[in-house]
């Protein structure tokens, strides 16, 4: 796709590959997504306080009653709440890019000369920048109310490089429902009962051994319970098993597969 000439001459043009072109209008579509945020910070703030309101709630209300062995509840707890709060931000990328299709914005993009994945990786990659300071935010709140990780520099470096890969592949997610859904209202609810239920039937805020037999294998299967148990195991030493790995394969498989569907499903729309 070729580059006006309104920024660069044609010689100019003529140096940089389609893939640079790519590149450069995403991050300009990610800068405009990260206004947005700057510019409306009770999106950052409604991240953090959903999950910082179940944290106190499980911790000072249901803690006592659930026994999750030589651990405390609360170091038990924190690593679900870090991943809830991944999930439910991550699912922003379905409302902000509804909103973009039903307000108009999409058809003006179409008028430019910029690549049409462009906009999906602006939201993707805004996203992410808001779940990394709403996950400093949770993380330096769990500290206050009791928290005491066993944590070394190799193991929040794991816990962080997951936390993205976790964060992109429910973003990429997000955007084939954002593309799918035919209102802002439907955007609204699509992820959060998808996401809702996944983080509550898995090991975020219960040890899975207290469910039932077909509940449990489910729980113990699928992939937030991984994530959730790996960064578990990292930040509080218990035990991880195979979680670590396969969190990692679960993640970038999402990804490998998500991403391009998103794509191409919003090269069909706007082809409309």
């Amino acid at each position: 796709m070729e580059k006006p000439s309104s920024f660069t001459t044609d010689k100019q043009t003529e140096k940089h590959s389609k893939f640079f072109w790519t590149l450069s209008d995403s991050w300009t579509l990610t800068k405009r997504s990260v206004k947005h945020i700057t510019r409306n910070l009770d999106q950052l703030f409604s991240v953090a306080l959903f999950p910082m309101m179940f944290f106190l709630l499980f911790r000072y209300v249901f803690g006592g009653a659930i026994d999750t062995g030589n651990i405390s509840y609360v170091n038990y707890l924190v690593a679900g709440i870090f991943v809830q709060m991944l999930a439910f931000g991550a699912n922003y990328t379905t409302m902000n890019l509804a909103v973009d299709l039903q307000r108009g914005i999409v058809n003006r993009f179409r008028s430019l000369p910029i690549a049409r994945s462009a906009l999906i990786v602006g939201h993707v990659a805004a996203d992410l920048v808001r779940n990394i300071v709403s996950g400093l935010i949770v993380i330096g709140v769990s500290f206050l109310v009791g928290f005491q990780p066993v944590a070394g520099p190799t193991d929040w470096v794991l816990v962080f490089g997951l936390a993205i890969l976790f964060s992109l592949a429910i973003s990429w997610i997000s955007a084939i429902m954002g593309l799918l859904v035919k209102s802002i209202e439907a955007a609204q609810w699509t992820g959060f009962i998808v996401i809702f239920p996944l983080t509550f039937v898995s090991g975020a805020f219960v040890p899975t051994e207290t469910m039932p037999d077909a509940l449990r294998f489910f729980a113990e299967n699928q992939p937030l319970t991984h994530v959730i148990e790996a960064i578990r195991g990292w930040l509080v030493g218990t035990p991880i098993g195979n979680s670590g790995w396969l969190a990692f394969a679960w993640c970038t498989g999402i990804i490998i597969v998500a991403m391009p569907v998103a794509t191409w499903l919003f090269r069909r729309k706007t082809l409309q």
